[in-house]
């Protein structure tokens, strides 16, 4: 057995061992399908870096084939353009856009989906190809169509898939539009994140079909729901247990922006504990509340920014106690987050699985509990 073998079989092992396969078949895709294929280079996060630096690692440098098969994200991409294997020299500094994603992940997602063979299923973000392939081994690749948004990345994925024996359909082209020539689909799969759901998802998956995907925002706060599509550009669904995020889709990803200037406004005491925003599930309930704005900072002293209307609002620890904050703007974000906030604290601060969605023509609502619960609106 050779080494790349031996590996597939111990990444294998593991991931049953630790729960995440729970599906024969799914075993044998990950003995089966060589992710090396798929990751011949990635970068490498250089440690006690700020902002994050990345060391390329290429097929022969010590340590890359076992890094391959470690359960770890692999950086493919920085900044839309620099990849790993374009005579990279060094170390570089970038923003993430385009990895092969932890494969426990992408195992623990397609088994959500309950997709079996003879489904038809579309899957948005090519991106290696790795999670593809995995799904070609399972579903056989007539019933598997994908799309990349990045035409460079989407032929490095085909000329991978191909090598690796798998002939799926795929598309170069915005996956927010779905396959408008391909529908109707059992299944749908993401491995991006969304602001909302697209429409075109909503009518190419058939009524009684699955759509996965992760809902993020401009705070680049996660959440992974299961919905089932209801009826043409109708869904309901639940938010699932864990810990999902993904990038988010570059048409959905905020607008380039000034340098941020903290600007004078009004002051009044904070009703929340603005540390609370650093919890997983509490910084997603405030996305949904100022859903077009970002959040920087951290722990007491929290920045909201919303460019489409330069509203602001800050917050500080008061020497007397408890906090301040500072708005200013037309819209009052920290009015917002703290009743969102408020809203989550008196159901018991659930985790995410708390929350379903409801879409329809008219709007798509995230709500707390119940169908007539708390509720906020997707910035559809």
């Amino acid at each position: 057995m050779n080494t790349s073998a031996r590996l597939r079989d111990a990444l294998a092992d593991r991931l049953t061992e630790d729960g995440t396969l729970t599906d024969s078949a799914w075993h044998r895709a990950v003995r089966a399908v060589p992710r090396e294929l798929f990751t011949g280079a990635y970068f490498r996060p250089v440690a006690d870096t700020v902002p994050t630096a990345y060391q390329p690692v290429r097929e022969g440098d010590p340590g890359w084939l076992e890094g391959v098969y470690a359960d770890e994200t692999l950086i493919t991409q920085l900044d839309g353009r620099l990849r790993p294997g374009d005579g990279v020299d060094g170390v570089v500094t970038g923003s993430p856009s385009s990895s092969s994603t932890l494969p426990s992940l992408v195992l623990r997602m397609w088994q959500r989906l309950d997709a079996e063979a003879g489904h038809r299923v579309l899957e948005i973000g090519t991106g290696t190809g790795y999670s593809t392939a995995l799904g070609a081994h399972r579903l056989g690749d007539t019933g598997l169509t994908s799309v990349e948004y990045d035409p460079v990345v989407g032929e490095a994925a085909a000329t991978a898939l191909k090598a690796a024996g798998f002939a799926p359909r795929l598309i170069i082209g915005d996956g927010l539009r779905g396959d408008p020539g391909g529908g109707p689909y059992d299944r749908l799969i993401a491995t991006c994140s969304v602001r909302y759901i697209p429409l075109p998802w909503l009518h190419q998956v058939r009524p009684g079909g699955r759509i996965l995907v992760t809902l993020s925002g401009w705070s680049y706060a996660n959440a992974l729901a299961l919905l089932e599509v209801t009826g043409p550009g109708e869904a309901t669904g639940r938010f699932l247990p864990g810990y999902t995020s993904f990038m988010i889709a570059r048409p959905h990803d905020r607008p380039p922006r000034p340098t941020l200037t903290l600007l004078p406004g009004d002051e009044r005491p904070s009703e929340i504990d603005p540390a609370k925003l650093d919890d997983w599930t509490c910084g997603w309930v405030a996305q949904l509340a100022a859903p077009s704005a970002e959040r920087m900072g951290a722990g007491e002293s929290q920045i909201l920014w919303d460019v489409a209307t330069g509203s602001q609002a800050r917050t500080a620890p008061d020497p007397h106690g408890g906090w301040t904050v500072v708005q200013r703007g037309p819209v009052r974000l920290w009015d917002r987050v703290e009743r969102a906030v408020r809203h989550w604290q008196a159901a018991g601060e659930p985790h995410q699985e708390g929350f379903g969605i409801t879409i329809s023509a008219a709007r798509q609502r995230v709500w707390l509990g119940t169908k007539d619960g708390p509720g906020w609106d997707l910035p559809v």
